[in-house]
């Protein structure tokens, strides 16, 4: 894997670009569709970047038809060997074919200052979790947010409190990450934490003290 650079802060405490994972399918709750439309619209409307993976497929391609449609600005990053399956979206101004996935992920995280987990499955979650490990080993500082939309991310969240009951996860290397509920929330979650903020979401903890 290409070397990983320290970058344990955003530029000028300034949310410029987010990075958004989610699935390349469109699941069976629609709500989840509504949810990555109207998240698009949000982020183009804040004057944000949007940096995802390069699809026009499922959630993946809504989010970003939805930022482009608002006018936003979209970077696509997707791996030479998924052009074709996830139907690369080549109307993008700021489309980056890359050798692998280690490749795609390592610049979707130099792009962005943020990360948003929509539903999506285990990519989805790989993706979200490899974030969460970097900045519980110290590697960066960037926010990370589950956009736990009708409980999408529940089982996880449980997951993550056996963990922590189990003894695998101290308090000392606890697994920064935010929690929102609904979609209109993430934005100034994002933001409120980069400018150093703390914040609770719902009453779900969120380690915002390590970001």
């Amino acid at each position: 894997m290409p070397h990983l650079f320290v970058m344990n802060t955003v530029t000028q405490n300034e949310l410029k670009s987010v990075c958004v994972y989610c699935g390349s399918n469109f699941g069976s709750d629609s709500s989840h569709e509504a949810a990555a439309t109207r998240l698009g619209q949000l982020i183009a409307e804040a004057g944000l970047r949007l940096v995802y993976g390069g699809g026009s497929v499922g959630l993946m391609g809504t989010v970003a038809n939805s930022a482009l449609e608002s006018g936003g600005q979209v970077t696509g990053i997707i791996p030479h060997f998924l052009e074709k399956r996830e139907v690369m979206l080549e109307t993008l101004d700021d489309l980056i074919v890359t050798r692998d996935m280690h490749e795609r992920k390592l610049l979707m995280f130099e792009k962005s200052d943020a990360f948003i987990a929509l539903p999506g499955g285990i990519g989805t979650l790989e993706e979200a979790v490899e974030m969460m490990t970097w900045a519980q080993l110290g590697q960066h500082r960037k926010p990370v947010l589950l956009a736990d939309i009708n409980g999408f991310w529940s089982p996880l969240i449980e997951l993550f409190d056996h963990m922590r009951a189990q003894g695998y996860i101290r308090p000392d290397s606890e697994v920064p990450y935010l929690i929102a509920k609904s979609i209109d929330e993430i934005l100034p979650m994002l933001q409120h934490a980069i400018s150093g903020g703390t914040l609770k979401s719902n009453g779900d903890l969120a380690s915002v003290k390590e970001l």
